[in-house]
């Protein structure tokens, strides 16, 4: 899978902000190059966190998937506290096509797969799906309270 296939499948998911900072925007340059996916039907960015990221590089604090590699990007989807049990094993962050409990955001219930590609492509679409209900049905609930 690459970067654009992803995108063009969150997207297809209905109400998706994708959020892509490049020089020059407010975003820290850190961000820049990256990807964040919000479910914002009315396009504006809701408060807290995106259900999905794409991040191109290492972060501070967060090098041990050694995305510096050149071509390497990691998937990050926040999922359910059932599925990331049934689905985080316990490995080596940098692997790549292998879900993992995310380096940093594990305990917030966030997998990672660095390039997805045949072992993990149907899985990453079904997570990045529960990610995407999840967060339409949040959003969905907030909009009524």
């Amino acid at each position: 899978m690459t970067i654009e296939e992803i995108t063009e499948y969150v997207t297809g998911l209905g109400g998706v902000l994708v959020l892509r900072p490049t020089e020059g925007s407010e975003a820290p340059e850190i961000s820049w190059g990256d990807s964040f996916f919000y479910y914002a039907p009315n396009g504006v960015v809701p408060a807290g966190q995106p259900f999905a990221t794409i991040v191109t590089k290492d972060y501070p604090g967060d090098e041990t998937s050694d995305l510096n590699r050149p071509g390497s990007f990691r998937v990050n989807i926040a999922v359910s506290k059932t599925t990331f049990a049934d689905a985080a094993a316990p490995t080596d962050a940098s692997i790549e096509d292998t879900v993992v409990a995310h380096p940093v955001y594990a305990a917030a219930n966030w997998l990672a797969v660095i390039n997805p590609a045949t072992a993990t492509e149907s899985t990453v679409r079904a997570l990045l799906r529960e990610a995407h209900d999840r967060a339409r049905t949040r959003s969905e609930r907030r909009a009524t309270e």
